[in-house]
Formats: C-alpha cells, sequence, structure tokens
C-alpha cells in the first residue's frame, strides 16, 4: 500500500512577491516514488491560521511523513531543524498583522519537541549530492517554528515522522540583498526529493552527541 508524504511550504510574507518553500514545494505535488506519492498544501504565514491548516490538511490525507519548508532569508544552505520551541515571539508582523511577543503556541505545552524526521541522514544525503546542508539547533520563533511545533505536537503519539526544513533565498531575491546566500529553485526541489527518499528509507537517527551538526 502506498504510503503518503505531505510536504507544505508557505506563501510570501514580509512584502515579498513569492515564497521559495511554496515554489519548491509545489514543484513536487503529485510525485510518485518506491511506495509513496506527495500531496502539498500551501500555509497562510499567519499566527494560529497555519497551524489550523495543516492539522485540517493531516487530517485530510492522513500522512505517513510531513516535511514542513520555511523561507530563511539569510542562511546559506538547506538547514534541517533539529528543536521546535514553544514560544511565538515575532520580529516583523505575520500577514494579518499581528506581531506576537512571548506567547506560548500552545498553552501549557512541553516546552520543546525534537523533530522525528532523520534529521542527520537527511543531512548527509544533501552534501553527498552536492548540496549545502546543516542540522539547525533554532527554528527561530516566527511563523516557521510555530508550525514546526505545532505539526509536532498535534502528531505527538502518532505513528508520523514530522519536522521542518529551512531553505534559503532564491537568486532573485538574494540580488536585492547584497552578500545575501541563494540556492536555485531546482537545487532546491532536488533536495527536497531527497529528503523524501531518506525519510521512507530511514527510521529516526536522533542521538543527543552523535555526527555533525555543522
Amino acid at each position: 500500500m502506498s504510503k503518503t508524504v505531505l510536504l507544505t511550504g508557505f506563501e510570501p510574507f514580509n512584502k515579498e512577491t513569492v515564497n521559495p518553500a511554496w515554489e519548491a514545494v509545489r514543484a513536487l505535488d503529485g510525485w510518485t516514488g518506491e511506495g509513496f506519492v506527495v500531496a502539498v498544501c500551501q500555509l497562510p504565514c499567519v499566527f494560529g491560521d497555519a497551524n489550523r491548516a495543516i492539522e485540517a490538511e493531516i487530517a485530510r490525507v492522513k500522512p505517513d511523513v510531513v516535511i514542513a519548508v520555511g523561507q530563511a532569508g539569510g542562511r546559506v544552505d538547506m538547514s534541517v531543524e533539529r528543536v521546535a520551541i514553544n514560544v511565538d515571539d515575532a520580529p516583523i508582523p505575520d500577514n494579518a498583522q499581528r506581531q506576537l511577543v512571548d506567547e506560548a503556541v500552545v498553552a501549557d505545552g512541553p516546552v520543546a519537541y525534537f523533530s522525528t524526521l532523520p534529521i542527520k541522514a537527511i543531512v548527509g544525503a544533501l552534501r553527498a549530492a552536492g548540496l549545502p546542508a546543516s542540522v539547525s539547533q533554532t527554528a527561530g520563533t516566527f511563523v516557521c517554528n510555530h508550525v514546526f511545533y505545532g505539526l509536532m505536537h498535534h502528531t505527538a503519539g502518532m505513528p508520523v515522522k514530522a519536522g521542518f526544513i529551512h531553505i534559503p533565498y532564491l537568486p532573485e531575491q538574494a540580488a536585492r540583498f547584497p552578500g545575501a546566500a541563494s540556492m536555485a529553485l531546482a537545487d532546491m526541489v532536488r533536495g527536497l526529493k531527497l529528503a523524501v527518499e531518506v525519510c521512507m528509507t530511514t527510521g529516526t537517527d536522533l542521538r543527543l552527541g552523535a555526527g555533525q551538526t555543522h
């Protein structure tokens, strides 16, 4: 029986006209591999609404793996996130012009959740393919971390692998910020394909202190 992988990406935010996360994710809509098919969903860059949207999509497609993807302008590689924290502390307003400060993602929820994706194996596969990648120790405190934490809280106890990957600017975005790193869309898509394939063949590999994280 074929398994389902759900990939999510955000709408553009912070006055951008494009979000590389959504551009890369939507390129994989309907992609099939050995024993799996990919479904995709665009999330609003809005606190609360984003988590309700991903929870509704999980209920609809009943995925075996969920990888949420977000833009991190200034990152130099595909950053596979290790930990989501229970804090909303927005450096800029979301797309509903809300700027939460020091609020919990989930009231009385755990302080943090670890990703249940095989994060080290994903990074290893990306690097082996010539793509810059690392394990990241922070997903920030904006809507990306909000979704990451909400996803892990929602899937806790479910037989679902879940986590978050940050990707850099597209070249056309980085051109406006001298010195900013970027990655071609084709490489982002190739990297997400590899991440999905690794998730389908590898169990969670998180062991504190194991492997390289930089």
